[in-house]
């Protein structure tokens, strides 16, 4: 019977380790997806800012402007 009891002792550390080490893998996998959330809202930015920075090459390039000119006149150049 006392064998039993130490057992179980042991048996109970085991047991909160375990969970803690769950606890911490399912937290670290929450923030990962945050994460990748994240990453994604940002490509979304990215491609509606190539869409308009491709629409103002294209206006330029039709008002008569070499590559060159458009390109450093979206870029924020004269």
């Amino acid at each position: 019977m006392t064998e039993e009891k130490k057992d179980s002792k042991k048996c109970s550390g085991k047991k909160n380790i375990m969970f803690a080490y769950g606890f911490v893998q399912l937290g670290s996998s929450f923030v990962s997806a945050i994460a990748l959330a994240a990453i994604a809202f940002g490509f979304c930015s990215v491609k509606k800012e190539s869409k308009l920075f491709n629409k103002c090459v294209a206006e330029i390039i039709e008002d008569g402007g070499t590559n060159f000119e458009a390109v450093r006149y979206c870029n924020g150049g004269n």
